[in-house]
C-alpha cells in the first residue's frame, strides 16, 4: 500500500478505541447450564453436514467458566474495548416472557469485571443466536419477531444498561438473513426469497426500534449497529458484468443501512427489491425504519469481484474467488486488500449522516499451527498492518472514525466453518480449553504501546 510505514497506536488519538470482538454462541459454551435453553445453532449444528467436522458450540472456548481469565488476556495484550454479545436464550429462555436470573448473574459478572480491569464493554444485543423457542414461531420471518425483540432489549437496557453506555444492536443483518433465511447455509437453514425478503424488513425495523428503546432507557448512551460490508468489483468492463455487481452492491452494502438514515430500501436498478415494498408495505415504514445512531459498525474482511451468471436466480451474479485470480487471499479464499478496506470506509462515510464510524471487526483466518507453545501466524499480522495503515489514511484524510475492533479474540466456533477456521489472536485447544497467545496477539501487544 501506499500510505506507509504502519503509524503508531497514539498517532490515532489518545481516545481512539482499540478493541477486540467475541460472540456468545461462538465462544460461552455452557448451552444447557444455568437455565439457559437451545439457540438456532444449537439445533442447526445438530443437522447432518451443515457444520464442518460436524463441530456443535456445546462447550466452544467455556468462556462461560472461564470469562476471568479470558478478560485478563484482553487486559494484557493492551486493549481497551471488550466487546460481547448476550445470549438472547441464557436471558430470556422461552424467548419472551420470563427472565432468567442465573443469565442476568452471568453478564453482570462479566460487565463487573470489564470494569474492574478498566475495559469499556460494548455489547451487542443480537448476534444471531436467536431462541429456538422463537425460531419454531417463524423467527425473524414472523412480524412478531419486532416483540420479541422489543421484549429483549428492554430487559438487557434494563439489567445492563447502569454500566454499559455502548450498545451495537444487530450484528451484520444482511448475513444473518442472507445465510440464514434465503441460502440455508447458516442457521436456521431456511431458503428462499419468500423467507429472506420478511427477514430482512423484520431486521431493518429491529434495528431501529432496538436503537429507540435503547435511548429512552439508558441514560448517557452510545447506540450504534453493525453492518458487514465489501466492495464490490466487476469481472470486466462488460455492462452485464458492470450491472451484475451493481445489484451485488445493493445487497451487500446498502439493503440495510439507507432504511437507517431515511432513505428507505435502495430499489434502483433492481427492480426485484420492489417486492419490500409490496409484501411488506414497507412505505408505510420509512420513518420508523429510520435511527439517527450516533456511530455505525462496519465489519470488513475481503472485496468481492463479481461477473454475470444468468444461471444463479434473481440477483444473476457470481463470484470470482481471489485463488482464481491469483491475488493474495487468507485460507477462507477471502481476498486481502488494504485499499478496498480504505475504499470502503470512505465510501460509507459520503453518506453524509453518519456520525462516526467504528470498525467493529476486521480480521482474518489462516493455518495456524501450535509448535513449541508457539504459534508464527505471520500472515496475519501482514493482514493486521496492511487494513491499519489503510485505517490511519482514511482518518488522516478526515473520516469520523473513532475505534478499531480486531475480530476475534481467541479461535472460537466459527459458524458453519466449526472449528476449523482459525481467526484467533489466541490458539484454543477446543479439546483441553488451553489458550496460547499467537505471535500476533503479541505483534497487537506491542503496537498499542507505540
Amino acid at each position: 500500500m501506499a500510505f506507509s510505514p504502519i503509524p503508531t497506536a497514539k498517532s490515532f488519538g489518545s481516545d481512539f478505541l482499540w478493541g477486540v470482538v467475541t460472540a456468545a454462541a461462538q465462544n460461552e459454551g455452557a448451552v444447557y447450564t444455568d437455565g439457559r435453553t437451545p439457540s438456532v445453532w444449537d439445533t442447526f449444528a445438530k443437522r447432518t453436514g451443515k457444520i464442518k467436522g460436524s463441530a456443535k458450540p456445546t462447550h466452544a472456548c467455556d468462556f462461560y467458566h472461564r470469562y476471568k481469565e479470558d478478560l485478563l488476556m484482553v487486559k494484557a495484550l493492551g486493549f481497551k474495548v471488550f466487546r460481547f454479545s448476550l445470549s438472547w436464550s441464557r436471558i430470556l429462555p422461552d424467548g419472551t416472557g420470563r427472565i432468567n436470573k442465573e443469565g442476568i448473574r452471568f453478564y453482570n459478572e462479566v460487565i463487573d469485571e470489564c470494569l474492574k480491569l478498566d475495559l469499556i464493554p460494548f455489547v451487542t444485543l443480537y448476534h444471531w443466536d436467536l431462541p429456538q423457542s422463537l425460531e419454531k414461531e417463524g423467527g425473524w420471518t414472523s412480524y412478531k419477531i419486532l416483540n420479541w425483540f422489543t421484549r429483549f432489549t428492554t430487559v438487557c437496557a434494563e439489567a445492563f444498561g447502569d454500566r454499559v453506555k455502548n450498545w451495537i444492536i444487530l450484528n451484520e443483518p444482511m448475513a444473518f438473513t442472507s445465510l440464514g433465511y434465503m441460502l440455508g447455509k447458516h442457521a436456521p437453514g431456511k431458503m428462499g426469497m419468500k423467507n429472506f425478503l420478511p427477514a430482512v424488513h423484520h431486521a431493518v425495523l429491529a434495528q431501529a426500534d432496538g436503537g429507540r428503546i435503547i435511548r429512552s432507557l439508558v441514560k448517557g448512551a452510545n447506540i450504534g449497529t453493525s453492518f458487514s460490508c465489501s466492495e464490490i468489483n466487476p469481472y470486466t468492463d462488460k455492462t452485464e458484468d458492470v450491472k451484475a455487481a451493481h445489484r451485488m452492491d445493493i445487497l451487500m452494502n446498502r439493503l440495510f443501512i439507507e432504511p437507517s438514515l431515511g432513505k428507505g430500501y435502495p430499489r434502483d436498478d433492481f427492480k426485484f427489491l420492489e417486492q419490500l415494498e409490496i409484501t411488506n408495505k414497507a412505505w408505510k415504514y420509512t420513518e420508523r425504519m429510520r435511527f439517527d445512531f450516533d456511530f455505525i459498525g462496519l465489519q470488513n474482511y475481503f472485496p468481492l469481484t463479481i461477473k454475470h451468471n444468468s444461471i444463479v436466480p434473481v440477483i444473476q451474479a457470481s463470484e470470482i474467488k481471489a485463488a482464481t485470480r491469483k491475488v493474495p487471499h487468507t485460507a477462507m479464499g477471502w481476498e486481502v486488500n488494504g485499499e478496498s478496506f480504505y475504499r470502503i470506509i470512505r465510501r460509507f462515510w459520503k453518506y453524509g449522516s453518519v456520525k462516526q464510524i467504528i470498525v467493529t471487526e476486521n480480521g482474518a483466518a489462516y493455518k495456524d499451527e501450535l509448535k513449541s507453545s508457539r504459534v508464527h501466524d505471520v500472515q496475519r499480522i501482514e493482514y493486521f498492518k496492511e487494513h491499519l495503515v489503510a485505517l490511519y489514511k482514511a482518518k488522516h484524510k478526515g473520516i469520523n472514525i473513532g475505534g478499531y475492533f480486531a475480530w476475534t479474540l481467541m479461535d472460537n466456533f466459527e459458524w458453519a466453518e466449526g472449528y476449523k477456521a482459525r481467526f484467533g489472536l489466541v490458539h484454543v485447544d477446543h479439546e483441553t480449553q488451553l489458550r496460547t497467545i499467537k505471535d500476533s496477539g503479541y505483534w497487537f501487544r506491542d503496537f498499542l504501546n507505540t
